[in-house]
């Protein structure tokens, strides 16, 4: 990782230094981190990859992504929900995806809380993006210094916190700020990689649930 954060690639593009100039990962950087979703299914696969991710590199989730979807039914909740002990079972003997059983049954329980909210809330979307924080919440420059110091915030440890009475879990307030960075709900493109301003206008016309 250099000094900056920052990294110039042979394509002459700028990016946030953590794509590492592979292909597959750059691509999520420019196509995917930080840019706006309020798809329910989108945003359970996001919470839950996150949750796996917890210890690991986030690579090895990606790369792992599809197999993910398959073993659990494209992160669709509600089928999710309905898993009971032998898909369990087959999700854990899965070479495809981690086999961690905590976050395997964690993935399941959360589809049923998800379930809850969604019927409180009409929406997961909705009740995620209420805990967007204030632009006062933000700091002035998002350099790679910033990135750093800032593995939590105040925004996400609210929503740990309320998604822990909700009886969700893997979602500590570490997980839960790498999911408002993937879903959108912060821009941390670092100031000089070419997605930050074109996600800062994607969140400016975002209609938010």
């Amino acid at each position: 990782m250099s000094e900056t954060g920052l990294f110039t690639g042979a394509d002459g593009i700028t990016r946030c230094s953590w794509q590492q100039e592979l292909p597959d990962y750059a691509h999520y950087h420019d196509e995917e981190w930080g840019r706006p979703v309020k798809d329910d299914i989108r945003l359970f696969e996001k919470i839950c990859l996150e949750g796996f991710q917890s210890g690991l590199s986030w690579l090895t989730v990606l790369r792992k992504r599809e197999a993910f979807r398959a073993a659990f039914c494209g992160f669709d909740f509600d089928r999710v929900a309905l898993f009971d002990e032998a898909d369990i079972e087959r999700c854990v003997a899965d070479k495809g995806i981690i086999r961690h059983r905590g976050k395997i049954v964690s993935t399941v329980n959360n589809a049923r809380r998800a379930i809850e909210m969604r019927d409180e809330f009409g929406s997961l979307a909705r009740y995620f993006w209420s805990f967007e924080p204030k632009p006062d919440e933000r700091p002035p420059v998002f350099d790679y210094a910033t990135l750093r110091a800032n593995p939590i915030t105040s925004a996400s440890t609210r929503l740990s916190k309320d998604l822990k009475k909700r009886g969700w879990s893997f979602v500590g307030p570490t997980t839960i700020y790498a999911f408002m960075q993937a879903m959108g709900m912060v821009n941390d493109h670092i100031e000089g990689c070419h997605c930050r301003s074109r996600i800062e206008l994607q969140r400016l016309e975002f209609a938010r649930p």
